[in-house]
């Protein structure tokens, strides 16, 4: 599988060790959408921004879903081998080690469905307004995966336990998880930009 088969952007980072990105953007984004939030959440990072391929009425997504919160879970486990498939490449062709999911809503599940499925493709993740994707037959071991995972208060879609779910989920696994509730709804605020940087700065730098 090549890269090529994703729409994508590609930022490269500072240096060669520069952890690389991976930016996934939530239903009707693009591979646009995230790379100006990259930036300011880890300058000097490598970006890399795929197009989700499933279109829901003509916006894009990473797999697709029955209904609100209700997921298709065949395709998403086709999609996220799919897409770790292609992450995968991206890290040997560029001798990449720290590559960093960082996923809003869409996103963010099939990241999460990325850590559950293919532990060994990401080093990290940031999740925003993230449930519970899937629940694999064997847990896999997250012991060295960092996580932080930023939930709205107020979030009309995704419900508190479900936010909560996910966290007790990846650290059965062994995932170091940080979880934040965040002021604000399903839309990214200035909050969940300044939380993480810092957390990218105390957890990858």
């Amino acid at each position: 599988m090549s890269k090529s088969d994703f729409v994508h952007v590609y930022v490269p980072g500072a240096t060669a060790s520069s952890p690389t990105l991976l930016l996934l953007h939530g239903t009707g984004g693009n591979e646009n959408d995230l790379v100006p939030f990259g930036q300011k959440v880890f300058a000097g990072a490598s970006l890399l921004s795929p197009r989700g391929k499933v279109s829901e009425q003509g916006m894009p997504r990473f797999f697709r879903r029955i209904a609100e919160g209700v997921f298709d879970v065949e395709d998403l486990i086709t999609r996220t081998h799919e897409l770790a498939d292609f992450v995968d490449e991206f890290r040997a062709n560029h001798e990449q080690s720290r590559i960093i999911a960082v996923g809003y809503s869409n996103g963010a599940n099939i990241a999460a469905s990325m850590l559950l499925l293919r532990p060994t493709t990401l080093a990290g993740a940031v999740l925003f307004r993230a449930m519970v994707p899937l629940v694999p037959e064997k847990l896999p071991d997250l012991r060295e995966i960092r996580v932080f995972i930023a939930s709205g208060q107020r979030d009309p879609l995704i419900d508190p336990q479900a936010a909560s779910d996910l966290c007790q989920l990846l650290e059965r696994c062994g995932a170091l998880v940080s979880h934040r509730w965040i002021a604000g709804g399903h839309q990214l605020i200035q909050e969940d930009l300044s939380a993480t940087r810092q957390w990218l700065a105390n957890e990858f730098r």
